[in-house]
């Protein structure tokens, strides 16, 4: 390269000026415009990356971070289902604004003949873009470390039936759904949602009975109930109750009243719960029916708008709950949460009550002259969700699943089906993939194994393609079929495969095979082998390496008494043999790759997060994985089974299910499995023949992917 220009130290041909090159970084002096254009266009020039974008740094709550795909952003989500406190660490580069949720808590469903509907918790947010983020404050955190504030309101308590024959059965009124808070401790600027209002019970008297309950959205009325109940909601005229106790006029939108009575009838039927989205709907006269409730609102903060699981289907909250029916017709809850009406045609069939981390309103009471009445259905308990901004994606290689940032990896994780997109090559990827979890049995029952793991190295994927992501669903309880596998396409004529998990049989059947194998019943059957693993032969010809895991449900004892079932096999061990004094543990799973530990989604005290709580103590005891379902036994006092504990443990580990009671008490269905740890569901435990409730189902599995970002 010739000379240009001026400039003191080395020849400007001398070597690359990247910094740590074999003859060092330039020389001295400064070069001209012409010059320095001309090297950089020949790519000697060395320009550091800036530092990107942080946000804040803060803690509570299970979060999660993801990509908005329309905007490219990059978002943090603190999601609270029970109280605790938002704690702020610092202030990064992208502002000290916060964005919010608060649901309240769902009021409870009127009990009796035509009980009213609840009403769903009240539902504040300052979301961007979302049309009831209207006159909600915008939410700015100081520097740390700051704590805030976040409390939970619990749903109301369902209204029970009264005395009576069933046609004049009276019923108790559901009670209020409880305020939800985020904000500082003792600050007016806080953010507080009214809870639910209650659904009223059904009343014998002509008239004159308690209107319907106002609060977030209002309840319904009870069979001849005389009003409505009111949401909080400004173009709501304000209603003429001395109990309702609601500010007048609304300043703020937070739900929707409930449903009025029927006017052609003294009888005016039990009317549905408002909903955050709309009014709970009438009770009918002909037919006799009860109204439905109100629906809620979708409020896309806790995830991408492909995201389910948070919330009712993809994160609809605060749906009112259906007033009681008579017929064949069931009322529907409002979608949202709101739980539906009990069903006519069944005797003394309670309604049901409104999802948790949503803020439904519970279902009314319902009945007809035959079949005893029902009680009402409790409201849900609420939710509140934080969320902001650290970073922007520029650039990126692939769409798809949630997307996060750890250890110079980008990172996304598929918790349900979808498709990760490539924009650019990627040549080589770190992929997790985990089957769903096998079921546990009933009577004795055995626990369900869980999903096979594969874990694979150096797995390439090209662009622009979809790679199809399908996440198995966990297998469900009474003793069906193995839990669905995995899979992820990574190349024409391939597919990364995680095997479901085995589940436990009906008595005097043959195991089923799995990722991992299921446990046998602990009932005397010819039948003493566990079932057998088959993830090892699932990937096979792949063109990349692979590391499975997946081990054998335990065996039953040899000879008699056979009341203890065997556990289901781990990931990282074979289930637990059974005896005569009680059940087998499960098998003990595995940990998380080191790449996927982002101590950000850690595991909960209720393992949310990634992965679930482990054996071990601090960091060791962070996401694991696919445990074995614990087997169940004979209810007379047996020692404690576990599920994942395998050998000796001393608590359920990886979501794995544990089996049912067993002090003695009487007969237990066994525990379900956490969902995306593809752990095995737990066994029942049972004493005859007659106890036959169900297992625990198995959780779900769960796709990772990881590369350089």
């Amino acid at each position: 390269m010739g000379y240009l220009g001026r400039r003191i130290g080395l020849s400007q041909g001398s070597g690359n000026s990247t910094p740590g090159s074999a003859d060092g970084a330039v020389g001295g002096g400064i070069l001209d415009l012409f010059a320095q254009g001309y090297f950089q266009r020949e790519g000697n020039i060395y320009n550091a990356p800036g530092v990107p974008a942080s946000g804040l740094t803060a803690t509570g709550g299970v979060i999660s971070d993801y990509t908005d795909l329309g905007s490219g952003n990059i978002y943090r989500a603190h999601v609270f289902t029970s109280s605790g406190t938002f704690d702020v660490e610092s202030i990064g580069d992208l502002g000290a604004s916060v964005e919010y949720l608060v649901v309240a808590g769902g009021g409870g469903g009127g009990g009796g003949y035509y009980g009213g509907g609840g009403g769903a918790g009240g539902l504040r947010t300052n979301l961007s873009g979302h049309p009831l983020a209207t006159g909600n404050p915008s939410f700015t955190v100081t520097a740390g470390p700051t704590s805030y504030t976040v409390t939970i309101g619990g749903g109301g308590a369902p209204g029970a039936y009264g005395p009576g024959s069933p046609i004049n059965s009276t019923g108790n009124n559901g009670a209020q759904g409880v305020d939800s808070y985020f904000g500082p401790p003792s600050a007016p600027e806080g953010i507080t949602s009214k809870g639910g209002g209650k659904g009223m019970g059904r009343s014998t008297s002509s008239g004159g009975e308690t209107a319907g309950y106002s609060g977030g959205s209002g309840g319904g009325i009870g069979y001849r109930g005389p009003a409505v109940g009111y949401g909080y909601n400004p173009s709501t005229p304000a209603p003429v109750l001395s109990a309702a106790s609601l500010p007048s006029p609304y300043p703020i939108t937070q739900g929707n009243p409930g449903g009025a009575a029927p006017p052609a009838s003294p009888l005016k039927f039990g009317s549905g719960g408002g909903g955050a989205g709309a009014v709970g709907g009438d009770g009918t006269v002909s037919p006799n029916y009860g109204g439905p409730g109100g629906i809620g609102v979708q409020v896309y903060i806790a995830g991408p708008s492909t995201t389910t699981g948070i919330g009712e289907t993809a994160q609809w909250f605060a749906g009112g709950g259906a007033g009681g029916a008579n017929g064949p017709i069931i009322r529907t809850g409002g979608v949202g949460g709101g739980g539906n009406a009990g069903n006519s045609l069944v005797a003394g069939d309670d309604a049901e009550s409104g999802m948790s981390g949503t803020g439904g309103g519970g279902g009314g009471g319902t009945s007809s002259p035959n079949p005893g009445p029902g009680a009402g259905g409790a409201g849900g308990g609420g939710i509140v969700v934080v969320r902001y901004q650290i970073g922007t994606v520029s650039g990126t290689k692939a769409t798809g699943g949630a997307i996060s940032y750890y250890g110079g990896k980008t990172i996304h994780t598929f918790t349900g089906s979808g498709t990760f997109e490539t924009t650019s090559d990627i040549p080589s990827a770190e992929v997790v993939v985990i089957g769903g979890g096998g079921a546990g049995g009933y009577y004795r029952g055995g626990g369900g194994g869980a999903g096979g793991v594969a874990v694979a190295t150096n797995v390439p994927f090209s662009s622009p393609n979809p790679y199809a992501v399908v996440v198995g669903a966990g297998a469900v309880n009474r003793n069906s079929s193995a839990g669905v596998d995995t899979t992820i396409a990574t190349g024409p004529g391939h597919s990364l495969t995680g095997k479901g998990g085995g589940s436990a049989t009906l008595p005097h059947s043959s195991t089923i095979a799995g990722g991992s194998g299921a446990g046998v019943h602990g009932s005397p059957s010819p039948n003493t082998t566990g079932g057998t693993s088959n993830q090892s032969t699932a990937n096979p010809g792949a063109p990349f390496p692979i590391t499975p895991y997946g081990n054998a449900g335990g065996n039953a004892p040899g000879s008699s008494p056979k009341y203890g079932a065997s556990g289901g096999g781990g990931a990282g061990n074979a289930g637990d043999t059974g005896d005569g004094n009680g059940g087998g543990d499960g098998g003990i799973g595995i940990r998380l790759p080191s790449t996927f530990r982002n101590p950000a989604s850690a595991p909960g005290p209720l393992g949310g997060g990634l992965g679930a709580p482990g054996p071990g103590s601090g960091d060791a005891a962070l996401f694991w994985v696919a445990g074995g379902g614990a087997g169940g036994a004979i209810f007379t006092p047996v020692p404690s089974v576990y599920g994942g504990a395998y050998p000796g443990g001393s608590a359920n580990y990886a979501g794995a299910g544990g089996a049912g009671p067993n002090s003695g008490g009487g007969p237990g269905p066994g525990m379900n499995a956490t969902a995306n740890t593809g752990s095995g569901g737990g066994g029942q435990v049972s004493a005859d023949d007659g106890d036959q409730t169900l297992g625990g189902s198995g959780g779900s599995g769960i796709v990772l992917i990881a590369y350089p970002t």
